[in-house]
């Protein structure tokens, strides 16, 4: 899943950089799917209509999720540069978040 600020037509061309096949990423919300105070657009994650326990969000700024500030892991800005491998970095993170989840140790201390 992608959540983008970006307009629809603008997310569409940045999914077919990231999966043209459309195997890895099957949904996309847009600026269209976002809440906007002061125009300024965010991402509210509970429209997801999933647990937000077990739900994260990379982003290079906090200020797409003010009410879920917890659910956020930042990452650079991606400039579109093909060898960008910052995704591959944070394998290991999630990887152990997805073990805590699966196994009910999230929020019981340290992850491994």
């Amino acid at each position: 899943l992608v959540f983008t600020t970006a307009k629809q037509d603008y997310a569409e061309k940045v999914l077919d950089v990231l999966g043209p096949q459309k195997k890895l990423i099957r949904r996309c919300l847009s600026q269209r799917d976002c809440l906007c105070a002061r125009g300024c657009y965010w991402k509210d994650l509970t429209r997801l209509g999933r647990d937000l326990a077990k739900t994260v969000a990379l982003d290079h700024t906090i200020q797409g999720f003010p009410a879920q500030a917890a659910n956020w892991i930042p990452v650079p800005r991606w400039w579109g540069d093909p060898r960008d491998e910052e995704l591959l970095r944070l394998t290991p993170l999630l990887g152990q978040l997805s073990w805590a989840v699966r196994t009910g140790r999230l929020g019981r201390g340290r992850v491994p």
